[in-house]
């Protein structure tokens, strides 16, 4: 596959803002021109007084226009400025609501296989940097290099030997920036050195993620010494990376403003043979001067080349993850009983690597239908494939009669809420985050909701009630009541199909009847799909789907699979078996329910 060229997606992200990266750049090019106006007088005035001809009107009248051109350049910058910063920030929302965009509409295992601290890093930081190119790259960089094209020009129209002076410590500068092996040293301490940062954000996000477990089992020590030695990695490969390129730059920034080496001896000889007269070897002077903010500033965007272009590469890599594909010719199910035919799945691609099957299952509106096996079987991926996160290797899957590849995603969402047992709650109150469920439910239908999942009465205990933020609850919720709140959602959204993978796996005993009795209002009229270890939370399903190593092995009720399937009847045993289990603490009896 080819390599994208950074300049060209660069230019694609700053597409939408046309417009006003084309006025940016005129304004630009406008304060280039302002600027050397104010040459042009001081050229003007150096020889009017050379000529004794400086009056105290052509005075004025030359620090005018000196003047002039100054706010002209200023001005003009500010507008520039002003065009190509709305522009940049404009683009860098575009591109992170494209990003967070494309994460939903891709595959789930796309997502799932990127570490945090890199999409946080990309997200945030690498779409940060992007910004300067937008913001001074793109409108700054031809104008930094028309002012001394324009200031070469000029010195060639007064006499070419003078222009060529200017140029005598150039080569200096490029040689060593165009060598072959300064370049590829360059370029491979850089790659090491963002490989190293990727590291770095990683073992951040982890170790802050994984601090409890770390405390829990007195790991403080071990993890410490990743982390450190992550930052200490890093601090390597920057210097490194510094290393490689200090020596080019030190020389290119003590080289370029030494123009006058070679101006003010060749000027001089001009000036003694009669070529050059005395206010043109002034000019020739300041012009030589007035070279070399402009090309410093051009260097300056040269050693930010390389972190562009790898920003750039990074943003450009997320929003062109595969995406599902979403129907051609849009359908609606207009009932929504699901069928899977011949489903066989495989998250690497390839055939050898299929966790599921040939799965053949109907799952009938206005029926509980569960799915029961042991761990690893393939339970939650069938699950996940209903909802699309996945789009099946081989078969199909359809709702109401019409396969889900052809039902649009925005649809499909709609009409499937899937509750699992890692709850997820946003940093918003906890009646903001049973309102995700539909975010234009009424105060009052959000309580309903809550109550039907038995919300209410750990909700009302906490001193702000609704109003607390998940956060500050997040250290009073017990597992069970936060996949309660996920139930409200659930129940909010009114999809007619639910799917429940493992979302009692936390509720204590006490309440499990409760949550029970809530699910059941929740599968009214609806079809619903029920994944579980507790075998107690499905014995009353309509029918129970056995799956083994990605194959169903049995289909039945609880009674004919007790009698027909001895997979079944060995995890009814052994789920019996663990309800038993007592221990005795400190001479009290205290009931486990696994």
């Amino acid at each position: 596959m080819k390599k994208k060229n950074w300049l060209s997606i660069l230019m694609s992200f700053a597409s939408i803002c046309k417009v006003k990266m084309i006025l940016a750049v005129m304004f630009a090019i406008l304060s280039v021109f302002g600027g050397m106006i104010p040459y042009f007088g001081v050229y003007a005035l150096i020889r009017l007084a050379i000529l004794n001809e400086l009056t105290p009107g052509s005075l004025l009248l030359w620090c005018s226009v000196c003047g002039g051109g100054f706010i002209l350049q200023i001005v003009c910058y500010a507008i520039s400025t002003t065009f190509a910063h709305v522009s940049a920030y404009t683009i860098l929302e575009q591109i992170r609501i494209n990003m967070a965009q494309r994460l939903l509409q891709a595959p789930l295992g796309e997502i799932t296989s990127q570490q945090a601290g890199k999409l946080k890093d990309i997200f945030l930081d690498k779409v940060g940097t992007i910004e300067l190119p937008l913001a001074h790259v793109i409108p700054e960089v031809g104008s930094s290099l028309l002012l001394p094209l324009a200031m070469f020009i000029y010195l060639i129209s007064i006499d070419w030997r003078m222009a060529l002076a200017t140029l005598a410590t150039l080569p200096l500068c490029i040689i060593p920036m165009l060598s072959g092996k300064a370049r590829e040293n360059f370029n491979k301490n850089y790659t090491a050195y963002m490989e190293a940062n990727d590291h770095v954000n990683n073992v951040i996000v982890e170790y802050i993620e994984g601090i409890e477990v770390v405390k829990t089992f007195n790991q403080g020590a071990t993890s410490y010494e990743k982390y450190a030695g992550a930052v200490s990695s890093f601090k390597d490969f920057t210097m490194a990376w510094f290393l490689s390129s200090w020596k080019t730059l030190t020389l290119m920034s003590s080289v370029l403003p030494t123009t006058l080496l070679a101006t003010v001896p060749v000027g001089l000889m001009l000036f003694i043979n009669g070529s050059l007269n005395v206010s043109e070897l002034t000019i020739c002077c300041i012009l030589a001067l007035g070279l070399v903010t402009p090309l410093i500033k051009f260097t300056t965007y040269i050693n930010l080349g390389k972190t562009m272009e790898y920003a750039i590469l990074s943003a450009s890599e997320l929003l062109d993850l595969p995406e599902l594909p979403d129907g051609k010719i849009p359908q609606i199910p207009r009932e929504y009983s699901i069928s899977l035919k011949n489903v066989s799945f495989s998250y690497t691609g390839q055939k050898s690597g299929n966790v599921l099957h040939q799965i053949n299952l109907e799952i009938l509106q206005d029926k509980v239908t569960a799915l029961v096996g042991p761990s690893g079987g393939g339970k939650s991926t069938v699950a996940k494939l209903i909802d699309r996160f996945w789009d099946v290797s081989s078969g199909s899957i359809s709702i109401g009669g019409i396969d889900i590849r052809e039902i649009p995603l925005a649809e499909l969402s709609k009409i499937v809420s899937f509750v699992t047992q890692d709850n997820f709650l946003f940093n918003c109150s906890l009646k903001e985050n049973i309102r995700l469920g539909n975010p234009t439910a009424t105060d009052e239908e959000v309580f309903q909701a809550a109550r039907a999942a038995r919300c209410e009465e750990f909700i009302s205990k906490l001193e702000k009630g609704w109003d607390t933020s998940a956060g500050e609850a997040g250290k009073y919720l017990s597992g069970g009541e936060k996949q309660r709140i996920s139930i409200a959602r659930a129940i909010l959204k009114n999809a007619p199909i639910v799917i429940l993978d493992e979302a009692t796996a936390f509720t204590d005993p006490e309440n499990e009847d409760k949550i029970q009795q809530s699910i059941m209002q929740l599968a009214r009229g609806k079809t619903l799909l029920v994944i579980a270890h507790r075998l107690s939370t499905i014995k009353n399903a309509d029918q129970i789907a056995v799956i083994e190593k990605g194959r169903i092995v049995a289909v039945g009720r609880q009674g004919e699979l007790l009698k027909t399937c001895p997979l079944y009847e060995r995890l009814w045993n052994a789920h019996v078996g663990a309800k038993q289990w007592a221990v005795t603490v400190r001479g009290k009896e205290v009931s486990g329910d696994v």
